[in-house]
Formats: structure tokens, sequence, C-alpha cells
């Protein structure tokens, strides 16, 4: 009877939490993003350059939002910058989705920062893979910024649903704003544009908060138990990278038959392991015969930038590293809140935020609506803010692909005069020549940050500082 009773202590204790969090995170707190226009912008790979040709002054800005430029070649820019952001993928914080596995959760709001960003991640390797870096939405630039007072009015109604609800046992009835399919689409003069809005669409569904959807929260979480990890737990970036490795090897939707993942071992990609990954096997047992080039890879290297703080001489190999069109970003954030970083201009990190509820969508429905998963307002940090610990992400479409990639960033990983040790390196052969893995078990080999309870006050993040 006593442990009854404390159940239902617990389960109005989650309750109570999960309507907090999704009050707090409903909180849309408008504030706009200023650019320098005398100074380039990387975005993915991308260089945008703000300044018009008869600007001078030095000290000149402008928001990505509301910046009326002039028709000139910064006006330009400044469009196909916007367009270009608020095509990319977006995944926040979700409320009122089927419940989580192994919990009775049905909000990540307040700890999936992490898996959120580390979706973007995985959905902008999708995008190189099916439509390309130069792909744009064509309803990038109709986004409207976040509406505060209509946010955080609604935020407040469902703060008041969720309490009574959690009193009387029973979940709330008003689930918020109804998000409106957008109207019927105009003729398609291409097939080609008609095919790559499919192509959206069914990323966009992989990524959704069901349990059907292949890379959706709900599997991430599923796969997240097996090291460990349960629905409400902080998730590091070097965790996250092995669970997003093991939703895309799982994956049994056709489409995503034609990419895979690998994670570096030890801050260490080992080539030929890489080589293995694009390469398939006809079917026929030990006679099958390798394919070469037959998969793309997607490359996650999670890595540690300093101690305690992010090291100062790093900050120069970041810039290199979110210059390159094949590099899908950066999971991190600061300490204990993740963001997904995906550009910069000069000591500013541009990055994407997931802190934000948002209503849950059916992915599963014909012409679900697209808006939410798309963000028109950048955000900016500085690079000193930055977590050291976090996952860096590459796309590889080809062996040739990946000979070009390790060549030119062993460039970039070259030593310093003060900074003597690279983010990671690149080695010839398999991670097994070294034999790193003979004295683990299987389970660790699978998942090598498993936490060991014995050894977890003497970890930082998902490291262990040695």
């Amino acid at each position: 009877m006593e442990n009854k009773g404390t159940d239902e202590v617990e389960k109005l204790k989650t309750k109570f939490l999960s309507a907090w969090h999704n009050v707090k995170y409903s909180w849309a707190l408008k504030s706009k993003t200023y650019f320098s226009r005398n100074s380039p912008v990387f975005l993915l790979g991308k260089c945008y350059h703000f300044k018009a040709d008869d600007e001078d002054s030095p000290t000149e800005s402008c928001s990505t939002e509301v910046c009326d430029a002039p028709p000139a070649t910064g006006g330009d820019d400044v469009e196909a910058f916007r367009r270009d952001f608020a095509s990319r993928v977006w995944l926040t914080y979700r409320e009122e989705f089927p419940a989580l596995p192994g919990s009775s959760l049905t909000s990540d709001c307040g700890w999936g920062c992490m898996l959120r960003a580390g979706q973007m991640m995985l959905a902008q390797a999708l995008i190189l893979h099916f439509l390309g870096r130069d792909w744009t939405w064509s309803e990038a630039l109709a986004l409207q910024p976040l509406d505060t007072e209509t946010w955080t009015t609604s935020a407040a109604k469902r703060l008041v649903a969720s309490l009574e609800a959690s009193l009387q046992g029973e979940r709330p009835s008003d689930p918020g704003p109804m998000l409106h399919a957008p109207g019927a689409p105009g003729r398609v003069e291409e097939a080609d544009i008609h095919q790559r809005e499919v192509y959206h669409r069914t990323l966009v569904s992989w990524l959704g908060d069901s349990p059907q959807a292949q890379l959706g929260v709900h599997r991430l979480v599923e796969l997240g138990l097996v090291s460990g990890k349960r629905a409400g737990d902080w998730y590091g970036p070097a965790v996250v990278a092995h669970i997003l490795r093991k939703a895309v090897e799982e994956a049994t939707d056709p489409g995503l038959s034609g990419v895979t993942a690998y994670v570096s071992q030890d801050c260490t990609v080992y080539s030929a392991d890489v080589i293995d990954s694009h390469q398939s096997c006809v079917a026929g047992g030990a006679d099958a015969l390798p394919l070469t080039d037959s998969r793309a890879v997607i490359i996650f290297i999670p890595v540690r930038l300093g101690g305690e703080k992010t090291n100062p001489e790093y900050f120069s190999f970041v810039k290199s590293i979110l210059s390159l069109e094949y590099c899908i970003g950066i999971i991190g954030g600061k300490p204990k809140q993740a963001c997904y970083f995906v550009g910069f201009q000069d000591d500013s990190l541009i990055y994407m935020d997931p802190h934000y509820c948002q209503s849950f969508v059916d992915v599963s429905t014909n012409h679900f609506p697209l808006q939410s998963y798309h963000c028109p307002s950048p955000k900016k940090m500085p690079f000193s803010k930055m977590d050291p610990s976090c996952t860096i992400g590459f796309y590889s479409r080809s062996v040739q692909d990946y000979q070009t990639i390790s060549h030119e960033l062993s460039k970039v990983l070259l030593p310093s005069a003060n900074e003597k040790y690279p983010a990671f390196t690149f080695m010839q052969g398999h991670g097994r020549d070294y034999n790193l893995s003979a004295e683990l078990t299987p389970e660790k080999r699978e998942w090598p940050f498993i936490r060991d309870p014995q050894r977890a006050a003497a970890t930082a993040g998902d490291f262990v500082l040695l």
C-alpha cells in the first residue's frame, strides 16, 4: 500500500514538472539577432556578405529578420542567408505526443535538447544526401517571426489546463494553438521541384514524434535505454552520436538504405572503417561481393575542445570546420543546455535553439504543416561560452568524397604553435588493428559511453579526463 502511494506521488510530481517545462519553454522571448555588415557570415560552408556596394560605415549592422536592405549585392545576400537558414530543419521540444518508451512522459521539455540538436544535425546530412547543399525551401522567406504575445498567452493557458488535469488525473483538453496546414500548392512547373518537396516532407516525417518515425525522438529514447539512458535523463553529445548511428543503421525504411553512419573512436577516425561503411555486400553469405560506393556515410566525431572551458586555440579550428560544405554542423552548446551550431560571424557562433516547446504534429497525415519545422530567427553566441564537449558531423557521399574530406581536414588539424594536440586525427587501417577493444565486452564495444556507477564521479560529461 505504501509503495502504491509513493508511485502516485511520483506520477503527480512528474505531471507538475512536465507542466512547468511546457510553459517555461513555450515563452518565445523575442530578441533580434544583429549581424555586422562588414564581416562575412558563414553558414554550413556557404559564405554571405551583407555589406551593400555603396556602404562604408564600419559600425553598421542589420537584423536578418527586419533588414530592409537595398537591392544591391548586400541586400541580395541578406535574403539569400535568410532563405538558406530558414531552410534548415528545426527540431524543438514538443508536447502531447504519444508516451515515450519506458515512461509516461508525453513531452521532452527540459531534458531532450541534445536529442533535438542531434536530430537537426542528422537532418542536415539527409538534406545533403537527397537534396544537395544548394537546396532551399520554397516557403522559407514566408515564415513569420515567433510571436511572443500569442505564444506566451497560450502557454499560460496550457499551464493552468495542465495543472488542473494533473490534479484530476487526466490530460488537458486544450492542447494549445493549432497549426494550420498550408493552402493547396500551386501548379508545379517542373517535376524535379515537386520531387524535392516530396523528399523534404519525407525527411521531416522520419524525424517526427511518433513511435513509427524511423529517426524520431521515440526511437532515439528506445535506443538510449540500452546505454542506460531513460526518458527524462540528460544526454551528452557523444552518447547522442552513438544513438544516432544505431538509429540510422537499423532504419527499415527503404529510403534510408543508401545511407549509414560511423562514430569515431577516442577522437580518431579510422579510414578503413569508414571505407567499409561506404561499401555494402550483395546478398550471398560469405561469398558476397562488396559494392563500391553503394552507401553514403554520416561521420560523427565526439571531441572535447578543452578542460572546463573551450580552449581559445580551438576557435579558429571550429571556424574552419563550419566553413566546409560537407560539414553538417556541431552539436554542443552551453553546460546542460544543448544547441546546434551551424555557422559563425567574427567571434560569435550562429546556432539553432531547440529550447522552444511546440505542439505535437502528426507527420503520418498527408500534407502535415511544415512551418514549425523551420526557424526564421538565427541566434548568436560568443565562442567563449561554447561548452568544450561536442560532436562534429560530416557527410561523405562516396569513398572518393571521404578521401577528399580526410585530406582537407588533415590540413585543418595541423597543430598550431600554442595548441599541440589536434581535436581529432585520421588513421589508416581499422580500429581493430590497434587492439582498442580487445578487453571490452560486446555491449561496451557497441556503447562505449555506458556509465560505470563505480567510476561515475571521475567523468566529465561524456569523457574521462586523464
